[in-house]
């Protein structure tokens, strides 16, 4: 990727240069949903950033006086009312084929369950399939579970951990490196007896695409729409963001009412069946211990909490998250912090993990680091290393399912 201009950065350059001759933003588009546009705004401190959020600003890049991401018209007006200026604005509307034959690599939703398939039928001794639930739409959320005694939602006295990939539509390489963490675990598995004796004493679970359908309104139409939520009809505006919408502090900072926001909470915590879904999967599942998010972009690791400044009061527990994302970034060379000392943010995955069920909960923010790099779209190039950049951090949490604490014990 670093040899070839992203799709998506040139098409932003052509935009800038069209810009001065298109009239100003349309409020609805031919499909009746609000207009959306990247903008730049001036902001230089957690609480400016916070506000930002709330009025519904899906914040994406912080730099050190101001934050990019994207909003719609409405969003747009309200900051413009709370007195922020705004540096940059472009549409978002940019017309782009639907994985480009250098995007090749990335799997639809049906290519996904197709692997995910063959997987299990290639070594049924390790791994099973089962749904953990239904999308709005009606798509199976497929869980794989590699477990060499108990299969499909038999118990297990196993320790536990899970992998999540795509809360969020546009984030498409964050369904591919749990995929690609499947199909590594399963050769290792065959090929590699010290794996062989890892995996045989874990239970692992993958869910490569908690928001499927989000992820193929994402691609319709020959072209990327740079869509975060799922697709909820809210009546004159489509989609919940799913990662506001967990239960632990829900409705709070960091998070949008408003409901063509791309970080609206949903009308009530777990409104939506994709996190119901989940909630159901890991409250039955009372061996996980270690769970982690991936997520694009910006290369960090992230822990709780996001809801609050404060840091988590148990101050064993806070020292095991600080060792484990300080070790982890050694290697992926990603920046561990709190996920509140980007911005307050409310609702997300990780926060109810650990509030709730006291799971060691970890975000993966992947490559790129910046909207500049590709974004969201940053190619095929970029797959395969950052893949490998992760893979030790996943197969260090592995090993740590069996005792998170060991490593401030030691």
């Amino acid at each position: 990727m670093k040899t070839k201009p992203s799709v998506f950065g040139a098409l932003i350059r052509l935009l800038v240069l069209a810009v001065a001759f298109l009239p100003s933003a349309i409020t609805l588009l031919a499909d009746g949903t609000p207009s959306r546009h990247w903008i730049v705004i001036e902001a230089s401190n957690k609480s400016q950033r916070t506000l930002a959020a709330e009025l519904g600003l899906a914040i994406e890049e912080i730099k050190d006086n101001s934050i990019a991401g994207t909003a719609d018209d409405a969003t747009v007006d309200r900051l413009k009312r709370r007195g922020f200026r705004i540096l940059d604005q472009k549409s978002l509307e940019f017309i782009l084929k639907a994985f480009p034959p250098r995007d090749s690599i990335y799997h639809d939703y049906g290519e996904a369950m197709a692997e995910l398939s063959a997987l299990a039928a290639a070594d049924p001794q390790l791994v099973s399939l089962f749904s953990a639930g239904s999308s709005l739409e009606g798509r199976a959320l497929t869980v794989l579970r590699l477990n060499s005694t108990a299969k499909n939602l038999e118990p297990s006295d196993k320790p536990g951990i899970v992998f999540m990939g795509l809360h969020h539509a546009r984030e498409h390489l964050s369904a591919e490196i749990p995929i690609m963490l499947a199909n590594h675990l399963v050769s290792a598995y065959k090929e590699n007896e010290e794996m062989r004796r890892l995996l045989d004493s874990r239970d692992v679970y993958i869910i490569p695409m908690v928001n499927p359908d989000g992820a193929e309104y994402d691609i319709e139409g020959d072209r990327y729409h740079m869509w975060r939520k799922n697709r909820r009809d809210n009546g004159g505006s489509m989609g919940v963001d799913l990662n506001r919408n967990y239960g632990h502090h829900w409705g709070g900072q960091g998070s949008s009412g408003y409901p063509a926001s791309d970080t609206y909470r949903g009308p009530a915590a777990f409104s939506e069946p994709e996190t119901q879904a989940m909630k159901s999967f890991i409250e039955q599942r009372t061996n996980i211990k270690i769970l982690l998010s991936f997520h694009t972009f910006s290369e960090l690791i992230l822990y709780p909490w996001g809801y609050t400044d404060e840091g988590i009061g148990n101050a064993r527990d806070k020292a095991v998250f600080e060792t484990m994302a300080q070790t982890m970034a050694q290697w992926n060379r990603y920046t561990p912090q709190q996920s509140s000392d980007l911005y307050i943010s409310s609702g997300d995955t990780t926060d109810w993990a650990y509030g709730e069920k006291g799971i060691f909960a970890f975000t993966f923010e992947l490559t790129p680091k910046s909207m500049s790099q590709g974004g969201f779209y940053p190619g095929a190039g970029i797959v395969q290393s950052t893949f490998d950049a992760n893979l030790r951090p996943c197969l260090y949490l592995i090993s740590l399912a069996a005792d998170p604490y060991s490593v401030v014990e030691q």
